[in-house]
C-alpha cells in the first residue's frame, strides 16, 4: 500500500501551492486512491477518493477543496454533482453528464488513473477527452488530451527494479505538452508536482484485483 507526501508549486515562478498527503492500493474492486489536501501554510484545504473498477475505469469519486465538492463516477459516461457545504439542502447543487474518458484534476491521483485506463505499450499513443475540475471552485470543463508512452526504464531500487514509464501529455486544444514519469500507482515526476515522501515502494501495477496472500 503505497503512502507519501506530494507538494505542489506554481510551474512558472515555482511558489508553493501546498500538499497532498495520500495513500493507495488495490482491492476486490480494483484500485483505491485516498488523500487529504492542505495550503501551502499548512492549513487543512480538502480531500480527494477515488475508486477505479477492475478496467481502471472511474466507479467513484468524492472530491472535496475549500468547502466545494464533487460526487461522480461512471454512469453512461461520466456524472457528477458539484455542491458546496454551505448549500446543506443541495438547493443550488448542479449536475452534470459528459462522453468522457476519465475525470482530471490537480491530484497527480487523475495522472496515475488515466495512465492505467489507457494501458498503452511502448510507442503507443491514443486520445481521451476528459472532465477537468479546476481549482479553487472545482469547476467542471471538458478537455482532449493526447498521451504518447515515450518509453518505459527499469531502474535498480533497494526493493528490486523498478518499471518507470515516461508519457508526453498533450492539450489538443493549446498544444501545450508535459512530460510525466509514473512508476506503477505513484507519480514520481510532473509539471508543478514533486514526490517529496515515499514510505512504501509503489505497486507494480493498479490493473486487476489484489493478488491472493
Amino acid at each position: 500500500m503505497p503512502s507519501g507526501r506530494y507538494s505542489f508549486h506554481d510551474t512558472h515562478d515555482d511558489t508553493p501551492l501546498g500538499e497532498e498527503r495520500f495513500s493507495c492500493a488495490r482491492g476486490p474492486s480494483g484500485w483505491r486512491y485516498t488523500a487529504q489536501t492542505f495550503s501551502a501554510s499548512g492549513e487543512p484545504e480538502g480531500s480527494i477518493d477515488l475508486t477505479l473498477d477492475l478496467h481502471s475505469r472511474p466507479l467513484r469519486l468524492e472530491l472535496r477543496h475549500r468547502g466545494w465538492q464533487i460526487r461522480g463516477g461512471l454512469l453512461d459516461g461520466l456524472s457528477w454533482v458539484r455542491s458546496h457545504q454551505d448549500d446543506p439542502t443541495g438547493e443550488h447543487a448542479r449536475e452534470g453528464t459528459e462522453r468522457a474518458h476519465a475525470f482530471m484534476g490537480r491530484s497527480p491521483a487523475f495522472l496515475v488513473a488515466t495512465a492505467r485506463l489507457l494501458r498503452l505499450q511502448p510507442g503507443g499513443a491514443t486520445r481521451l477527452r476528459l472532465v477537468h475540475f479546476t481549482d479553487p471552485v472545482l469547476a467542471p470543463h471538458t478537455i482532449d488530451q493526447g498521451w504518447t508512452l515515450e518509453a518505459t526504464d527499469i531502474h535498480a531500487t533497494d526493493s528490486g527494479p523498478l518499471l518507470v514509464e515516461r508519457y508526453r501529455v498533450a492539450d489538443l486544444g493549446t498544444g501545450e505538452e508535459s512530460i510525466v514519469h509514473l512508476a506503477g500507482d505513484v507519480l514520481l515526476a510532473a509539471p508543478g508536482i514533486e514526490l517529496e515522501q515515499l514510505e512504501t515502494p509503489p505497486s507494480k501495477a493498479v490493473d486487476g484485483p489484489a493478488e491472493a496472500g
